[in-house]
């Protein structure tokens, strides 16, 4: 059985093994304050090309977006994302947790509108209702569907404008910024918003994430949160040292053109074959439309999501490949398809 379920199914790169074994039994700063994470928040300033960040490590997206959004809003304030936002519909409530609504506007391709936030505004205008303060978007969207350079700065400049924070969940951020053709980059990223995360654990980390922290008022004493939220490892160094070599010789973008690759590879098969798509992605994350009786059979061999139902007969199915995504295995489950 191979899985396409997810990008984490894997353990890490290589070369992130054994840059921990090869520094394991050297001493070093708890905390995050190690030579190691240094290292690798130098790193991300200068591909940002921004040294007034903040750069922070946290274990996992969903640690992440619970301490960044809980620590950014007033406790009156709510935030603003697409209906099938990853706060809004994969992380248990941790948002509405923290005492923070989410309000979710409709989207068909996974995107927020300025047209649909401007709705919310609209809507919520005295103190009677909660204060919508921050926009959350995800790149890629939940349905692999990406901002553009040009879309995150039309948001970018609307939030500016409305006093609102854009906030930007980047799980898979190197698929995003790695689609053929694109233009968005990780400078972009940060100009553009007021904080974004890199995900390193669905791209050849072991796990953890980097949050960016560009807005002055967001930055202050933002360790607290983390520490508060147990959020702060005392070995910190095991999340510095995997960003210290995913941003070494260019490999997290490496890794993220190879799962880029084997998406746009299944991609093209079944288009030959004839099978249609749920939506169109140029990410990792692919929704192939097939029969029923079809999904079975496959499922015999490959584990996958079935993700919606189309018709009585047709479901689509979620395909996610990985930085470690064996070309073999794609070429499988195409030849599977044409029997």
């Amino acid at each position: 059985m191979y899985s396409f379920k997810n990008d984490y199914s894997e353990g890490a790169h290589p070369r992130i093994l054994n840059a921990l074994i090869e520094s394991n039994m050297i001493q070093e700063e708890g905390y995050g304050n190690d030579t190691h994470s240094q290292n690798a928040i130098s790193k991300i300033k200068e591909l940002v090309g921004n040294e007034n960040i903040d750069v922070h490590f946290i274990s996992g997206g969903t640690q992440t977006n619970l301490i960044a959004i809980g620590a950014f809003l007033r406790p009156y304030e709510a935030c603003i994302c697409a209906n099938t936002g990853h706060i809004a519909v994969h992380e248990t409530g941790a948002i509405e947790y923290t005492g923070h609504k989410v309000i979710t506007v409709d989207s068909k391709d996974g995107k927020v509108t300025l047209e649909k936030i401007q709705e919310v505004l609209d809507f919520h205008v005295d103190e009677h209702l909660v204060k919508p303060k921050l926009v959350y978007i995800s790149n890629p969207t939940e349905l692999g569907t990406i901002y553009t350079k040009e879309e995150v700065k039309t948001l970018s400049k609307f939030c500016k404008s409305k006093e609102l924070i854009l906030y930007a969940d980047g799980a898979r951020l190197g698929s995003a910024l790695c689609v053929k053709d694109g233009n968005l980059t990780l400078a972009d990223m940060c100009n553009f918003t007021d904080a974004f995360y890199i995900g390193g654990t669905k791209n050849g980390a072991l796990l953890g994430e980097a949050l960016i922290i560009k807005n002055e008022n967001l930055r202050q004493e933002f360790r607290y949160h983390i520490k508060q939220k147990g959020g702060l490892f005392a070995k910190g160094r095991l999340l510095g040292i995997q960003f210290e070599e995913l941003f070494e010789d260019n490999l997290f973008f490496e890794l993220a053109t190879h799962a880029n690759e084997m998406a746009n590879l299944l991609t093209k098969g079944l288009e030959d074959v004839g099978y249609k798509f749920l939506i169109n992605s140029p990410t990792n994350q692919i929704f192939p439309i097939l029969e029923n009786k079809q999904i079975e059979r496959l499922e015999k061999k490959f584990n996958f999501y079935i993700w919606e139902k189309v018709d009585d007969t047709r479901s689509a199915i979620r395909l996610v490949t990985s930085w470690a995504t064996k070309k073999e295995a794609v070429l499988e489950f195409i030849d599977e398809l044409k029997k």
